[in-house]
This record gives C-alpha cells, sequence and structure tokens, in this order.
C-alpha cells in the first residue's frame, strides 16, 4: 500500500518544522510548505518534499495542492500551520493589518482545506489538522485580532468536522500553550511598533517585555510537545476533537471553565 501523504503549512520554523520531521519519521511522505523556501532547505536535505506557499495567494495554494496529487495521486493528512500574531490595541491596529492576520489564519487554512477535501473524500479517508491555541478559548490585551482568529479557527473546525464526518474524514484541532518558538518575540515586536505613539503605550510596553521574557526563558514547552500530538492525530484509529498541549495549556482552559468572566479578567491582569 502507498505511503499516506501529508501537507504541512509553515513548515519554515518552529512547529511546522517539528512536524514536517516527524510525520516523515513515523512513515508519511511529506510536504513541507512556507513563503520562504530557502528556509525549508534544511527540510529538504532530510528527505522532505518542499513546496513554496503563500495562504494569501489564490494561485499559490491551487498550485501547490496540484503539484502534490500529480506526483503523488492523493492527500491524506493536512496540517493547517501558517499563521502569525500581531499583537495590539484594537484602537491602534491599523485595519490593513487585522485583515492580513484574518486571510492568513483564517481564511488561509479555510481555502487549503476547501482544496484538499476533494481528494480525501475519492480516498474516503483524511485528516485534517488545525493548528489553534489557546487563544482560541482565551483571551489578552493586546490580541484581540489574533484571538479573534482563533476563535474562529474552533468555530469553523468544529463545522467542518460534522459535515466531513460521512465520508471519513477526522477534523481535529490542536490548541497549544505556551511553546518555545520565536512567535512570543516577533509579537511582543510588533506590540510595542504599533504603539509607540498610543495613548496605549505604557501597558503595551509592560506586556510586550512581559512577553519577551517569557519567550527567552525555560519555562516554555519544546515545539515537539506538539509535533507529537499531531503525529497521534494523525495516525490513530479515531482522533480526539481536540488535542491541549503544552505549558500552562490544561490549567488556563480549566480556569477560564470555572471562573466568570470579571474573575478571569482579574487572572490574565495578573499573569500580564
Amino acid at each position: 500500500m502507498d505511503k499516506k501523504v501529508a501537507l504541512v503549512t509553515g513548515a519554515s520554523s518552529g512547529i511546522g518544522y517539528a512536524t514536517a520531521l516527524d510525520l516523515y519519521q513515523a512513515g508519511f511522505t511529506v510536504y513541507g510548505a512556507a513563503r520562504r523556501i530557502d528556509k525549508l532547505k534544511t527540510l529538504e536535505e532530510k528527505g522532505i518534499h518542499i513546496l513554496e506557499l503563500d495562504v494569501t495567494s489564490e494561485e499559490s495554494m491551487v498550485n501547490s495542492m496540484e503539484k502534490i496529487i500529480k506526483n503523488e495521486g492523493r492527500l491524506d493528512v493536512l496540517v493547517n500551520n501558517a499563521g502569525y500574531g500581531s499583537y495590539g490595541a484594537i484602537e491602534d491596529v491599523p485595519m490593513e493589518e487585522a485583515r492580513r492576520q484574518v486571510e492568513v489564519n483564517v481564511f488561509g487554512l479555510a481555502r487549503m482545506s476547501q482544496l484538499a477535501l476533494p481528494h480525501m473524500r475519492k480516498n474516503t479517508f483524511g485528516r485534517i489538522i488545525n493548528i489553534s491555541s489557546i487563544g482560541g478559548k482565551i483571551y489578552t490585551p493586546f490580541g484581540g485580532w489574533y484571538h479573534a482568529t482563533k476563535f474562529a479557527v474552533e468555530g469553523l473546525s468544529d463545522s467542518m468536522r460534522l459535515e466531513t464526518a460521512q465520508f471519513g474524514i477526522d477534523v481535529v484541532v490542536i490548541e497549544p500553550g505556551g511553546i518555545k518558538t520565536d512567535w512570543g518575540i516577533i509579537s511582543a515586536d510588533n506590540l510595542e511598533k504599533v504603539s509607540e505613539n498610543s495613548v496605549y503605550k505604557t501597558s503595551a510596553k509592560k506586556a510586550a517585555d512581559n512577553m519577551r521574557k517569557n519567550y527567552s526563558g525555560t519555562s516554555l514547552s519544546d515545539p515537539k510537545v506538539v509535533s507529537k500530538a499531531i503525529v497521534t492525530a494523525a495516525t490513530v484509529k479515531k482522533p480526539k476533537t481536540r488535542y491541549l498541549v503544552g505549558m500552562g495549556a490544561k490549567p488556563a482552559i480549566l480556569i477560564r471553565k470555572l471562573v466568570s468572566d470579571k474573575v478571569f479578567d482579574k487572572f490574565v491582569k495578573s499573569q500580564m
């Protein structure tokens, strides 16, 4: 029987990079995709196929899917990992940037899923694994647009799961907590930049400094804890609908379930 084929978007670093490697080691034929193909060369050296993919470009998405189907004749697992966090007060973030974040984090994920589904349905098997975040269940100041996209991913995934189950397709959500990647440093830099001349400057700087401290420390989980969950979701007979993994993920979600909005607000402020 042919090897199962997996596509991982946002594979140039962090969770996507680790996932591409782990799926390959688990026996998949893996395609790792990202906007900058030069950042994928180390994956290629390890036996992983690489693709230049921009999830804001229809042409790029269609071409990538067509290339995989032409080469392999199938796609069994799609890991929608491409995404980013652009922080800033709702009042400060330009609408152009807000739209771009939604375009990458939500519409890109949705369009890649649309392109994958006909091929999965043909084989009466498929796994669409969407990388959300505990930020799709909780909220923080200055993360409004990021949280909006991840809340959207949660709802989109739930509806897609119900729609596609009849065709043998599973839709899984991965909800990482604190993971040791460049994500937090980049988000902190963006937050400070967008708040430079803002009435929120003082509180935004405190939040940015706290993010840098957390993401420069040793308390966050390795991306491998997420990639391990993704491999499990891709390979087990009956995957869970959600995998909550990484530093602080389970306690944060538990607290959110147990307390009121006002009490949770106080908790978030104490952590920021």
